[in-house]
Order: structure tokens, then C-alpha cells, then sequence
């Protein structure tokens, strides 16, 4: 890493002087790496909590794929997948995020206990998104894509992607702001594969420092990414692990501290073991 992205002290109540981690829950069947593993509420509530068992500090649960290629869910569905899963987990005390682009499922979410919203589209996939999200008072990730998950990996192209996913976030920024949700309430996401190139994803990865202008907490999902199977040998989704942890850890040396992952033991342990090289930090103290 060139620089170093720079942390705001706090997301959704969570202090930012450590490594943060938000674990993954796809109630889908085809997400590209676990598609159809807890499509079934009972298999996605076991997973939460064995994610929070293992040191996650949020559970991200989604009900529609978002992965290249993917095809649109209606909302009933999408609705009836994630809301009973997040009622358990909510009353579990879980601090769950809502995956989703479409508002009528951010108000089922909300009434059904998330206490964030992450949003593919940063609140403009839905006209309704912004004002939803400002009166709820509920927190967000707003991340870039460029296009829509059906066709976003077919020929994607910037003037600098860096720079273009700056100025797409601080427009997001802008706009979240103008409708009264404050820029504490908002973590920023520059879309790691969503309509990028493996050279798209390493000009952004190379740049972190660049999202200091934002004054928002960066959240970095790498896990399982196909760019990690192209800088090796093609390894699938599973077999992505030790990628994952490598660019993890990198952006995490250039002061990333909200991580988007699959894999929460592994990720929780890698992060333990680099703060006490790192900064010379005790077993009791490194928790």
C-alpha cells in the first residue's frame, strides 16, 4: 500500500481503534462462493451466531445475489428471506446489516431489527432509499459499482478508477447529507469487483489514502474475489482463503478497519496475530 486510508473513531456504535469485522450471510441460492449454504432461515441463524461466536462484530445478511451475472429477486421474496433471520439475530443482540438495494426490503429490515444498511447502489438504486434511511436513523455503507450486476463486469471503464470512485462516493456523501443523515451515520465502500478490473481493483487498493477526503470510515470486502484467483492460479471461491487474508492484511496496514468477510475465525485470528506483531500488544490485551 502507498498510503494510509485513515479511520474516523466510530461506525454504528463500534470504536474504530481496532479492526472490525462483518461477516457474511447470503439467504440465497446462487451468491458466487456460498450460494444455497443457508438459503434456509434455520442454516442462516446457525451461521450468525457461530459468525458472532468466532469474534464478528456485524452480521451483513442478503437476499439477492449481487455477483456478476446475477438476475434480479422479486421483493416478496427477498423480504420473506431475510427478515426472519434477522429477527432472531436482532434478538440475539447481534448488530445486523441489511444487504440490499431495494427499499421496501431496507423497512422490513429496519422494523425487523438491522441497525445498518449496505447498499450496492450508495442510496441511489431506489428513489425512495435516502429518506427511508434519514428518518430510520439507522447507519450505511455506501459502496460504487459501476453498472448493474448483470452486466457490470462486461468491459468496465474509468478515466482512473481511483479518482472516479472518489468522486462517485463524495457525490453519495453529498447527497445522504442533503437529506439529513449525518456523515457519522456513514461508512464508504469502493466496490471491490462491482464493475472492475483486476487492474481497476489493485489502482484502488494502491490508493486507500485518497478516501481520507471523505471523513467516513472505509469498509474493504476482498473476500473470495475472483481478481484473487487471477493473481494466482484461478483458485475458486473457497479455495480463495489465504488471498483473502493477504489483502486483507495489507489494507488493513494502510488503515482499513471495517472488513467485509466470509471467513470471520480466520480473519478475526490473522487481525489478533497482526496487532501484536504490529504494535507489541499482550494476549489479554489483543481482544
Amino acid at each position: 500500500m502507498k498510503d494510509e486510508a485513515g479511520t474516523p473513531g466510530s461506525f454504528a456504535g463500534l470504536s474504530l481503534t481496532r479492526p472490525r469485522v462483518m461477516g457474511i450471510i447470503n439467504v440465497t441460492a446462487d451468491s458466487f462462493s456460498d450460494g444455497g449454504e443457508t438459503l434456509a432461515a434455520v442454516d442462516a441463524v446457525r451461521r450468525g451466531r457461530q459468525m458472532l461466536a468466532d469474534g464478528a462484530d456485524i452480521v451483513d445478511v442478503g437476499g439477492e445475489s449481487t455477483r456478476p451475472g446475477a438476475k434480479p429477486v422479486d421483493l416478496a421474496t427477498e423480504i420473506a428471506r431475510v427478515v426472519p433471520v434477522i429477527e432472531t439475530l436482532a434478538a440475539d443482540g447481534v448488530l445486523v446489516s441489511i444487504d440490499t438495494r431495494h427499499a421496501p426490503v431496507m423497512a422490513a429490515a429496519i422494523a425487523a431489527g438491522a441497525r445498518i444498511v449496505n447498499d450496492i447502489t450508495a442510496l441511489a438504486g431506489d428513489p425512495n432509499s435516502l429518506e427511508l434511511v434519514a428518518a430510520a436513523d439507522v447507519s450505511v455503507v455506501l459502496m460504487h459499482m459501476q453498472g448493474e450486476p448483470g452486466t457490470m463486469q462486461d468491459d468496465p471503464r474509468y478515466d482512473d478508477a481511483a479518482t472516479d470512485v472518489f468522486d462517485y462516493l463524495r457525490d453519495r456523501v453529498a447527497a445522504c447529507e442533503k437529506v439529513g443523515i449525518a456523515r457519522h451515520r456513514i461508512a464508504v465502500d469502493p466496490g471491490i469487483g462491482f464493475g472492475k478490473t483486476v487492474d481497476h481493483n489493485l489502482q484502488i487498493l494502491n490508493r486507500l489514502g485518497l478516501y481520507r477526503g471523505l471523513s467516513c470510515p472505509l469498509l474493504i470486502g476482498v473476500s473470495r474475489k475472483s481478481f484473487i484467483g487471477r493473481l494466482s492460479r484461478g483458485e475458486s471461491p473457497k479455495q480463495r482463503l489465504a488471498g483473502s487474508l493477504a489483502a486483507a492484511l495489507a489494507v488493513l496496514q494502510a488503515g482499513v478497519r471495517l472488513f467485509r468477510v466470509h471467513d470471520v475465525a480466520e480473519t478475526v485470528q490473522a487481525f489478533k496475530v497482526w496487532r501484536a506483531v504490529e504494535a507489541g500488544w499482550t494476549p489479554a490485551e489483543n481482544k
